[in-house]
């Protein structure tokens, strides 16, 4: 698409000059002659780029400069001064201008300008769609999850979000802690700051302090430069402390400090710096447990854990697995083009009741493996991987369970010899078909309502409904 440019001045013969090179440069060049009439073309079609003189009778450069900013944010302008002009061409900078240009200029000069500021548009535009997916990426209904303990977190999160308060992250390996962390940065004011990750298990003991504070060139053998820590990266956003239970105590004492002083000193530096950091911890240890064997401090304890969040895992929300399931099974057959695949009613009643100790990030993981290793576009029960076909799947009176809708054992509804109605037929052979697909799923989900609800693909007020309706207990 030909990037537009509008040039506004009151002298006609550099408006042609202007209009006659940039054209022949293939840009869409339109000129103005004054600052009014310059902002009512810019409203009308918006440009790409604005060049505008600074003294013009009338509204001047700095009123077209203001306007412009105020109607688009991303346009970039370019000013025209002479040499006495130089204050305000100074103001036009603080204000947002791109640039200036000296009279008199040479056209090879306007060429390299236009070129940076229309570059500098681009990216501007770039990391602007690249910001906005990445929250929508993070926003709170891309979240995969129906069951109430989920809600539960979520309510929590919204309502954590807009505040700088410190939060705690609770859960095993593989819940989500980074995405609920990320979700809470991206809901927040903070949004547009940066959102710096530091995994503190990842990060030798001798290491971790220079990491989080920084150091100066000499301060020890290695410093062969000054850096700044991950303190003063994040400043204004969010540092999000991964496993912090792995952090060593003796680091715990000066990080206790930057929370409380909101400063950090480098390694080797007398001075502080200030820092505006909102702190995330994650851990999927008992930090309470860890206090009381002297690896944990107990006010640091507090101090990071103003809002707790624990996740559930996996095991405890089945009915968000058959959700969870369907989407990565979506995301992956797109991946790998693949074509449209789906599990068999074995192979999903395996994996439903299957109880998950990787949580989400293992759930991921065997469904990429399925949709690469599958030969056919219904996974079945041998497409799965050895883990879940080893697992076992004990009934509540210790039987094997019979996979649901399995060959043998197949569910027969008999209809009598004089039944004509279809409505009756139909009503009678589900109050034969139900109750036992309704057993079978409790034998599969061990007795667990929601896990067998799930299975079932029906709400569990429905189950507890054809429970009572069938007498089954």
């Amino acid at each position: 698409m030909t990037e537009r440019i509008l040039v506004i001045d009151d002298k006609e013969n550099i408006c042609k000059l202007l209009s006659a090179h940039l054209n022949g440069e293939g840009y869409q060049v339109d000129i103005a002659p004054d600052g009014e009439q310059g902002v009512a073309m810019f409203d009308s079609g918006m440009y790409d780029l604005v060049i505008t003189d600074v003294k013009m009778p009338g509204m001047d450069g700095l009123g077209v400069l203001r306007r412009i900013k105020d109607r688009s944010p991303d346009t970039v302008v370019v000013m025209i001064t002479a040499f006495a002009d130089m204050d305000d061409a100074i103001a036009a900078m603080k204000m947002g201008a791109f640039d200036y240009l000296k009279k008199p200029f040479k056209l090879e000069e306007i060429q390299a300008t236009v070129e940076k500021a229309l570059e500098t548009r681009r990216l501007l535009q770039e990391n602007r769609r690249l910001r906005q997916e990445v929250e929508q990426k993070y926003s709170f209904e891309n979240i995969l999850a129906r069951s109430k303990p989920m809600q539960d977190v979520f309510t929590r999160i919204e309502r954590v979000a807009a505040a700088s308060s410190s939060v705690l992250i609770t859960g095993e390996t593989g819940t989500g802690k980074e995405l609920v962390a990320r979700a809470i940065h991206y809901n927040s004011l903070r949004k547009t700051a940066p959102f710096v990750v530091v995994n503190c298990g990842a990060i030798p003991v001798t290491l971790i302090e220079s990491e989080l504070f920084g150091h100066v060139r000499g301060a020890f053998t290695d410093a062969i430069a000054t850096k700044p820590g991950r303190f003063e990266d994040a400043h204004g956003g969010t540092l999000f402390l991964d496993e912090i239970g792995e952090l060593d105590i003796s680091v715990q004492g000066k990080l206790l400090r930057a929370l409380q002083e909101g400063e950090v000193s480098r390694i080797g530096e007398a001075r502080t710096r200030k820092v505006d950091v909102r702190v995330i911890c994650a851990t999927n240890r008992n930090l309470e447990q860890e206090i009381l064997k002297g690896g944990f401090r107990k006010d640091l304890f507090y101090r990071v854990n103003v809002v707790p969040i624990a996740l559930p895992p996996l095991r405890d929300r089945a009915e968000d697995i058959p959700l969870l399931l369907n989407h990565f099974l979506s995301s992956f057959t797109a991946q790998h083009n693949r074509g449209e695949m789906q599990f068999g009613p074995n192979a999903m009643a395996r994996l439903l009741s299957y109880s998950w100790p990787g949580n989400v990030r293992e759930l991921m993981n065997v469904v990429e493996r399925c949709v690469l290793m599958s030969e056919n576009p219904v996974i079945s029960e041998p497409d799965l991987p050895a883990e879940i076909l080893a697992a076992p799947r004990p009934a509540a009176d210790g039987a094997p369970v019979e996979p649901l809708l399995g060959e043998e054992g197949k569910v027969r509804a008999v209809v009598p010899a004089d039944e004509v109605s279809l409505k009756r037929a139909m009503d009678q052979a589900a109050e034969v078909i139900e109750p036992e697909l309704i057993r079978r799923a409790l034998l599969a989900a061990s007795g667990n309502k929601d896990r067998a609800a799930a299975i079932l693909d029906i709400s569990r007020r429905s189950l507890f409904y054809k429970l009572k309706q069938y007498g089954l207990n």
